[in-house]
């Protein structure tokens, strides 16, 4: 039913981990293969293309539905339908940033402050003209095919690239003085797909695995029980969703109690239960979880 185009290169690995998770394994010959297939009968097709080409292959109708970055689908301008953002990158599950930097020694603090006819490079050219020009900025904008962070001070004056952390450009000798855009990775579709109901139904259902994958990562359940003498000092340690689910035990000998917490904070999280009267505590991993 859906062509599928998934991103090659730095979220290759990440995507195919998310969707492997989500029960939607891709299946490839090698991992060099660009086509591939998903055990799933909502997908028809599989291909794995560079992101900087997706958001237009999607447009143009050679696909149904894909996967790409926000920085992207502004950089083409391309008409597509955005079908809700998912929460990973190449290493972390926060947006990367598109943004401006200089020359640790260099005068510009500000965007702004970029003098009239200053070179900059970068993978995203249009993208940087239109925001440079928002800022009322005059620059020579010259396209990169890599290494931009290299072209400073010798080739440009200014490079505007993607980072997570900002490590990488510090460790280049860069300093970054603006954030350009804030791009998140993006299901999106073609127009005329998602005007489809029976298409548009199948790719709500694909977003809400992928959703509630990513929802789930970081996150246990917690099963406990608790003498009822306790529950209430219990829960006032207990975080949850929303709010614990509590029951009764059989013969009325206390209360079992199921919540979702972070992983990252169960270790200080069990102890502190247990001090406060909690017994049979048991973690369990999550896969989902689906609001």
């Amino acid at each position: 039913m859906l062509r599928l185009v998934l991103p090659k290169g730095s979220l290759e690995k990440a995507t195919m981990q998310l969707f492997a998770d989500a029960d939607l394994g891709v299946t490839r010959g090698s991992d060099v293969d660009y086509r591939g297939t998903i055990d799933d009968p909502r997908v028809e097709e599989v291909r794995i293309l560079r992101p900087q080409e997706i958001p237009l292959y999607v447009a143009d109708g050679l696909f149904d539905l894909g996967i790409t970055g926000r920085d992207w689908i502004e950089e083409t301008g391309a008409d597509v339908v955005s079908l809700g953002t998912l929460a990973y990158s190449k290493a972390t599950s926060n947006p990367i940033r598109v943004v401006l930097a200089v020359a640790r020694d260099s005068p510009v603090k500000e965007v702004a402050d970029l003098p009239a006819g200053c070179r900059v490079s970068t993978e995203y050219p249009e993208l940087t003209r239109r925001l440079l020009e928002k800022q009322g900025v005059q620059a020579e904008v010259r396209l990169s095919y890599g290494a931009t962070e290299a072209k400073i001070p010798d080739i440009a004056d200014a490079v505007v690239e993607i980072t997570e952390t900002g490590r990488a450009l510090a460790a280049a000798g860069l300093r970054i003085v603006g954030t350009l855009l804030e791009s998140c990775t993006e299901l999106i579709a073609n127009p005329t797909a998602a005007a489809d109901p029976v298409k548009r139904h199948a790719m709500a259902q694909i977003l809400t695995l992928l959703q509630g994958t990513l929802e789930a990562r970081g996150k246990v359940l917690l099963k406990l029980n608790v003498p009822g003498t306790e529950l209430d000092q219990v829960i006032a340690v207990l975080p949850s969703l929303k709010a614990p689910t509590v029951s009764e035990l059989s013969g009325r000998t206390g209360f079992a109690v199921e919540t979702v917490v972070p992983k990252s904070e169960v270790n200080v999280l069990i102890p502190a239960l247990k001090d406060k009267g909690a017994t049979d505590i048991i973690e369990l991993p999550l896969s989902k979880i689906v609001h």
